[in-house]
């Protein structure tokens, strides 16, 4: 799927980019008026947000819980197959899903010596900085996505000892069909252990990727909303 190729009418690039633009556009000339049509929806984002990094929090505890595995293992003569490749697809899972949470709380390094050498120009220069990295963001996001479907399609599979239940698979696929499917999908589904699929880990590069994208939009708007940044790790006191 090319960027031009239309999705609901519209070639995707508008929707990644076009759209998201105007918004900002519209936060920066309408001001609170815009807030306040946007702050439930700022809101419900910033929910969205602890809710990664909760999970990011839970997937650090697996890689703790994995290693305690190893040890148990290696104690009792016993094999523990794929914990190494789990604990690897835990680590990526806790980096991408804890990207989102922590830009909203100031976690991200920056470089603010321009920001701080005039504040006519500080709003300005802090706004551009953010739309840069939204757009390099969102094409970031876009073929991460892309990336999951091209394993998808070809059927690839992990090259260590770790192993997935068949039903978990399914149980993604789902996501992806359309519930008429869903019953056939889980007639046809045993109770073996398969080669993980690549898409499988992948999948927490896409969606914290995502989530990346749409939290510098999002407080982009803010910034341009609020005449100030509202990253609060960002503020001087």
């Amino acid at each position: 799927m090319r960027d031009w190729q239309p999705f609901l009418g519209l070639p995707l690039w508008v929707w990644l980019f076009v759209f998201p633009t105007l918004l900002a556009l519209y936060c920066l000339w309408q001001g609170p008026k815009a807030a306040q049509l946007l702050r439930p929806v700022w809101r419900f984002l910033d929910k969205v947000y602890n809710a990664a990094g909760v999970i990011a929090a839970c997937f650090m505890v697996l890689i703790l819980l994995l290693i305690i595995g190893q040890m148990i293992a290696r104690w009792s003569n016993l094999t523990f197959p794929g914990s190494t490749e789990y604990a690897g697809y835990s680590m990526a899972a806790t980096s991408f899903f804890a990207l989102a949470y922590t830009l909203t709380h100031g976690g991200h390094i920056r470089v603010s010596v321009l920001l701080n050498l005039n504040d006519h120009t500080k709003f300005w220069l802090d706004a551009l900085a953010m739309f840069i990295a939204a757009i390099t963001a969102t094409y970031f996001a876009r073929y991460a996505i892309k990336t999951n479907v091209i394993s998808e399609m070809l059927n690839d599979r992990t090259q260590g000892q770790d192993f997935v239940p068949e039903w978990l698979l399914t149980f993604f696929g789902m996501f992806a069909n359309a519930p008429s499917k869903w019953g056939d999908m889980w007639a046809q589904t045993g109770s073996e252990w398969v080669y993980t699929p690549v898409w499988l880990p992948q999948l927490p590069m896409s969606i914290g990727t995502v989530l990346l994208a749409i939290a510098i939009w999002d407080y982009l708007t803010r910034l341009l909303a609020l005449r100030e940044t509202q990253i609060k790790g960002e503020i001087l006191e």
